[in-house]
């Protein structure tokens, strides 16, 4: 019987965490498998990054009922945590009480899914069978049977290349690479005086930056080149004062600071075409010819994608562009519009074609940009819901986000005019450096 089943929540992470404290209020069995060693095993090696999402938007409320049953001390709502927090004053807390505990396994890597005894071509009497999941764990794989599957894995490990053309090279340049943003105190020798350049323009770009400026600070030699593919730099500061997360909005006011005082080279319209390595430096190239050379180092934060790999035998109702449930895509695809907030959505939404699978969390976006955490907290909430049969509790809507103080429909160049600090697509001679 399926019922008898639990419901496997893979990844124990922020919103799979989350996931089980809502099923464990409604009582329902649940098992969460950790492919890392610890709950929010990735945020640490975000550790050292400061969230612009105060405490109050990053504790979801049924784990908080589960803490405030023990000695718990609750962060100051207003506080903004590091990564590094994030994990020891409410994951770890979280993912050691021993209604988690005791269904949390560690080091559990999710190789496959499938269904009990038939494959992806079957329909008949597809929806009762079982969900199984092969899992290596301790060297072994084990199969696991369960009523239900959620997917909260994030894409941390799946980053986006910097080419404009969205696919990674087999050269092994990505090695050579910083696909995420770097703890410039721990590698301040690896980027001091050196020229370093930047590609993106989310909010891990900008974080990047502002670090980036701050090491320029203490060694003045360091020279900081950002490309982006929008028409103006301009189009990455987001709603700045009028943004409802302030350290949001500060992160967009800081870097436009730094790009109009000429601290930052910009190279907007720049679409990277080629990485090339010349005598241990590199070489950037853009599909039109410009070229930034002397490169000592490339950090690449234009964001991630998910990872369907070992979901090959799942029935996926994906969209085509965003990679979100296509019932989800139009609210997020950032080609419709770029309001940056999107409105609260749950189980509805997030439905697969293959019942009882869902995709959470940061995944659940796809490729699309800007997700709060306490997306992720409401989704796990309805779905939750829903597999109680709590069907009314899973229609609810009990969020509202804060506005980015943006929202607007692809921009034209005429409404941003070009900054004093910033070169349309790289530099004027094809072989000058930048």
């Amino acid at each position: 019987m399926l019922s008898k089943l639990p419901t496997v929540v893979i990844g124990a992470g922020p919103v799979g965490l989350a996931a089980a404290a809502h099923l464990n209020a409604y009582n329902q069995r649940f098992l969460i498998l950790e492919k890392g060693g610890n709950a929010g095993s990735n945020i640490l090696e975000w550790g050292h990054v400061q969230l612009f999402s105060p405490w109050e938007f990053n504790i979801d409320e049924s784990a908080k009922k589960l803490l405030h049953q023990t000695d718990w001390n609750e962060p100051d709502a207003q506080k903004l945590p590091t990564g590094e927090e994030l994990v020891t004053e409410y994951l770890k807390p979280l993912a050691n009480l021993p209604q988690i505990k005791e269904n949390l396994v560690y080091n559990a890597e999710v190789l496959t899914i499938t269904k009990k005894n038939i494959d992806k071509m079957k329909s008949a009497s597809r929806e009762e069978l079982p969900f199984v999941l092969y899992v290596l764990i301790n060297n072994t794989v084990e199969k696991i049977e369960a009523r239900a599957v959620i997917d909260a894995t994030g894409t941390w490990n799946n980053p986006n290349p910097p080419f404009a053309d969205g696919v990674w090279r087999t050269d092994g340049l990505n090695k050579k690479l910083h696909t995420h943003i770097p703890d410039f105190s721990k590698a301040e020798e690896l980027f001091k005086n050196k020229h370093v350049a930047v590609i993106g323009s989310g909010h891990s770009a900008l974080n990047s930056l502002n670090d980036l400026n701050e090491l320029k600070d203490k060694y003045p030699a360091t020279n900081i080149s950002w490309i982006v593919r929008k028409q103006h730099a301009q189009e990455a500061f987001g709603g700045e004062k009028n943004d409802e997360l302030a350290a949001r909005g500060k992160l967009g006011s800081t870097t436009h600071q730094l790009v109009d005082n000429g601290q930052i080279n910009v190279h907007s319209n720049f679409y990277v075409e080629e990485i090339n390595e010349h005598d241990g430096s590199f070489e950037i190239q853009s599909s039109e010819g410009f070229t930034i050379s002397e490169v000592d180092e490339i950090i690449v934060n234009t964001g991630a994608r998910p990872d369907f790999s070992f979901l090959n035998e799942m029935r996926l109702d994906v969209s085509p562009i965003v990679e979100s449930t296509k019932e989800l895509a139009p609210l997020i695809d950032p080609n419709l519009h770029s309001c940056g907030t999107v409105r609260p959505h749950g189980e509805k939404e997030l439905r697969q074609s293959e019942k009882g699978f869902y995709i959470v969390g940061v995944k659940s976006y796809g490729r699309a940009p800007t997700f709060l955490m306490t997306t992720g907290y409401e989704q796990v909430r309805s779905i939750s819901a829903y597999l109680s049969g709590d069907y009314e509790e899973a229609k609810k809507v009990k969020l509202k986000l804060p506005e980015t103080g943006v929202c607007q429909v692809n921009p034209s160049p005429r409404q941003l005019p070009l900054s004093g600090s910033e070169s349309k697509g790289g530099c004027r001679s094809k072989r000058n450096s930048c």
